[in-house]
């Protein structure tokens, strides 16, 4: 039986490493040979399968422990090609294969039948991610940790495309439970709520923003600029614009299912000033002399 080199494989030269080196080498290692982008490439696939066992054999306390046991006996001393007994060889495989399967009574041969004939896919996880508008709009790479029953942590790196959508879920193949009998491992299903924050809100493919503007600028009117969700944009506020009165720009919102924009809409807020100088409040008490407008009893 070939003994795997789990530090070789996850690239260290002895197993004087902790957990966090570990967990930093598994994370590189397998977005390097991920089969999302190593399609068809079965050297990437095989690669993958080991760095993820390994992976989940270093990270397991009791696991290592075992391992290392091995490891230290037939790798690290530099005696993993020296002719071995059968009882020897016997022993080394029951060790070997209840650190990766669970307590094992049976020969190697055995087992690869029963396995070929009742392979068996494990089973699928599903977890979600909150991201904001922005990272949503760009795309962006996100580390999801998944937990085991026994306080394993395994780190999947996640690539959110541009222009995802809210509540759209992402496969990450292989990321799932371990199969039974030499099954492949299930799939990894990331659900994304894409989050509203305090400058952009998402309504379907439309992206609400507010505007805020002096009185002066709602009774004049006025030209301002305003922060979209990639670049500036100027825009003209008519004269007796309204607080709550919405103004669009075509085609400057979030990216819809087809690849398309919807818009940008932007909601006026009218802010009055707390603190008025001596001058502005003559001006405005002036205004209130002249002016005939009454907002409880006219409607122009």
């Amino acid at each position: 039986m070939i003994i795997k080199d789990y530090y070789k494989i996850l690239e260290f030269n002895s197993n004087k490493v902790n957990i966090q080196q570990i967990k930093t080498s598994y994370r590189e290692l397998a977005k390097k040979y991920h089969p999302d982008k190593n399609i068809g490439n079965i050297r990437a696939e095989e690669r993958f399968k080991d760095i993820s066992e390994a992976y989940r054999i270093l990270t397991d306390p009791s696991g290592r422990k075992k391992y290392d046991r091995i490891w230290n006996s037939y790798i690290g001393n530099k005696r993993a090609y020296r002719p071995l007994g059968k009882e020897e060889t016997e022993e080394i495989d029951n060790t070997f294969f209840t650190i990766l399967f669970g307590k094992n009574t049976e020969t190697e041969a055995t087992t690869n039948i029963k396995r070929k004939k009742n392979a068996i896919k494990g089973e699928n996880i599903e977890t979600e991610i909150s991201i904001s508008i922005e990272d949503a709009f760009n795309g962006v790479e996100k580390m999801v940790v998944l937990k085991s029953i026994n306080g394993a942590e395994r780190i999947v790196p996640v690539k959110v495309r541009r222009g995802v959508q809210n509540n759209e879920r992402i496969k990450i193949t292989g990321f799932g439970k371990e199969g039974q009998n030499g099954g492949n491992y299930g799939d990894l299903f990331i659900k994304i709520n894409v989050e509203d924050n305090k400058i952009f809100k998402l309504e379907g493919a439309n992206i609400i923003t507010t505007a805020e503007i002096t009185p002066w600028e709602a009774v004049l009117g006025a030209k301002i600029n305003v922060n979209g969700i990639e670049e500036l944009s100027t825009i003209h506020i008519p004269a007796g614009t309204q607080s709550k009165e919405r103004i669009v720009i075509k085609q400057k919102g979030y990216i819809n299912e087809i690849g398309g924009r919807g818009d940008l809409i932007i909601e006026i807020k009218i802010v009055v000033p707390k603190k008025l100088t001596n001058k502005e409040t003559e001006l405005f008490k002036e205004l209130q002399s002249v002016s005939k407008f009454n907002p409880r009893t006219s409607r122009s």
